[in-house]
């Protein structure tokens, strides 16, 4: 039994009990619980101590078959237990029908048993010890009747019996339950380092959540190797990109320093050829290339990966000569790789995107409609002789708006700028119309201090009139309200045309770059919503969350 149950304890640290630590379901598990207890099953037969009287054999294979059969089901119990009974059978003696016998009982009442547990919904008593060995010891009473009811002679049969009962029922018994214990201490070890794993892993990556996003400098990788450092408890961490090195913290940060050129053969190679490198220092021989008197001896040297899978950079961890690399620092830093990779890539897409939207506004503000300024200017010359007055005033509308179209910031302005920089564009717009168009502008005082994106309204009221009221030949009317709703704000763009196409590049080059720099700003729920009721009314409204923008 000893024998027996070092050779479970030393397979239970392999990869191969991993099946066991679970109810077997799938058929791959059902297959390997199968293998593995029909090896134990024959095993506990061949460790077994022969009765020489009779031929019998004092045995444990009583063992295999139930926990075949509890922990794998009962066609498993039952594949196990015929397996191991015609392996009994082949040994032959007074008692091998009946032996035969009792093992293929053993195996099926084990499987009955997992059949009447997962029904119950009782799985965790299947990992009891308590019951594994209550369950052998009730199996071994029945192999012993069995082995009366069919072994011949009776006295003989008897009298073996008597003799191996006791030690087989405490030997069985026992086994079981500690066979069980040791599956249940493989599982524990198994879900506490799990759950170091995953605790350790999420507790990294809401360290370094969006550090790297801001870009791939120094800097920034100076931060993220610092949280590694300290969350992996390795012996040092750094950080390269194609070329030199970006972050070093930890054991040899003496020698290995920011900004100076890679030269380790194994980072090398894994940036060439996007391959992780493990130097253990045994298998693979580790030396640092900086020092000969460097304490590190091994390192894990992990690609990062960035567009069409073109290595951008590598994270390297290292431990010293007096430590090993654990199992599982290896597997997490190939995950923070990942997470690192992916954080880099969402950085410069975003980056791109804003810098693409940014480069579209720039173009926007530069840009003057070739047609509105001879219109502007043909307006100007035609009253500059009947009134003077009003034509200096159309001239400053159009110095405030190519003033403000061409110098004003990117980003934020208070409402009021916003306000006076359409006005801007109205005024020049009201001298062309005279008394086609008719301007109301609707915005509470205490919102005019608010900060909104610039450019957010005079594209959409340009819109408003390129498309809409500039088609009327009855009186247009151009509505601009604001009004605060919870923790959003609208700005809203009314005119009485109703021409809005809502097609595909109906809405103009402004309003998109309007809509999509919000969206890209504050998230999908935000930004620019088109209404229209044909012939009627044209309504876009700008939703932008308070909160960003006071």
């Amino acid at each position: 039994m000893c024998v027996y149950l070092v050779v479970a304890y030393a397979l239970s640290r392999t990869r191969l009990f991993i099946p066991l630590t679970r109810a077997s379901i799938r058929w791959p598990h059902r297959i390997a619980c199968y293998l593995i207890f029909s090896a134990f099953c024959i095993m506990g037969t061949l460790l077994g101590l022969p009765v020489v009287s009779g031929n019998a054999i004092a045995n444990t294979p009583a063992i295999g078959a139930v926990l075949g059969g509890l922990l794998g089901g009962p066609v498993v119990g039952l594949a196990v237990g015929i397996t191991g009974g015609l392996h009994r059978y082949t040994l032959g003696g007074s008692f091998g029908l009946a032996a035969s016998i009792d093992i293929v009982m053993q195996g099926l009442a084990g499987g009955l048993t997992h059949r009447y547990l997962i029904k119950r919904g009782k799985t965790r008593l299947l990992f009891s010890p308590l019951l594994a060995g209550g369950l052998t010891f009730v199996t071994i009473l029945i192999e012993l009747g069995i082995d009366l009811a069919l072994s011949r002679p009776f006295a003989e049969a008897l009298d073996i019996v008597t003799l191996i009962a006791l030690p087989e029922l405490i030997a069985n018994s026992a086994g079981a339950a500690v066979f069980v214990k040791i599956l249940l201490d493989r599982r524990d070890s198994i879900d506490r380092q799990s759950r170091a794993f995953s605790a350790k892993a999420l507790e990294i990556a809401a360290h370094v959540d969006g550090v790297l996003r801001d870009g791939f400098d120094q800097e920034n990788s100076m931060r993220v190797a610092r949280i590694i450092y300290e969350q992996t408890g390795v012996g040092a961490v750094a950080i390269t990109d194609r070329e030199k090195i970006l972050a070093f913290i930890g054991i040899g940060a003496d020698h290995h320093l920011t900004g100076t050129p890679i030269a380790s053969q194994h980072t090398l190679h894994a940036i060439s050829c996007n391959e992780v490198i493990f130097a253990d220092g045994n298998e693979v021989p580790f030396q640092c290339s900086l020092s000969p008197h460097c304490k590190l001896g091994s390192s894990l040297v992990i690609p990062l990966v960035g567009e069409n899978r073109q290595v951008i950079g590598t994270i390297k961890l290292y431990e010293p000569k007096t430590r090993i690399f654990s199992t599982i620092n290896r597997t997490l830093g190939e995950g923070i790789a990942k997470l690192l990779s992916s954080q880099i890539l969402d950085g410069r897409y975003e980056r791109q995107k804003s810098l693409l939207l940014e480069s579209e506004l720039k173009l926007l503000h530069a840009q003057v409609n070739p047609h509105f300024l001879f219109n502007t200017l043909n307006t100007i010359i035609a009253i500059t002789h009947d009134d003077p007055a009003k034509a200096r005033s159309l001239l400053s509308d159009l110095a405030v708006f190519l003033r403000k179209n061409l110098k004003r910031p990117t980003e934020d302005v208070v409402l009021s700028e916003e306000i006076e920089h359409t006005k801007a564009y109205l005024g020049i717009q009201l001298a062309r119309f005279e008394d086609r168009l008719s301007v109301e502008i609707d915005i509470p005082e205490p919102l005019l201090g608010v900060h909104v994106p610039a450019f957010t309204l005079q594209p959409l009221v340009e819109n408003a009139i390129k498309h809409g009221t500039g088609q009327m030949i009855r009186v247009g009317r151009i509505c601009i309200r604001a009004h605060q709703d919870g923790q959003a704000i609208f700005l809203v763009v009314e005119d009485n045309a109703g021409l809005y196409d809502p097609q595909p590049g109906g809405g103009g080059l402004g309003m998109n770059i309007v809509d999509r720099r919000i969206k890209n700003r504050y998230g999908e729920s935000f930004g620019v919503t088109m209404a229209c009721e044909r012939q009627v009314s044209t309504r876009a409204t700008v939703r932008i969350p308070m909160e960003a923008l006071t």
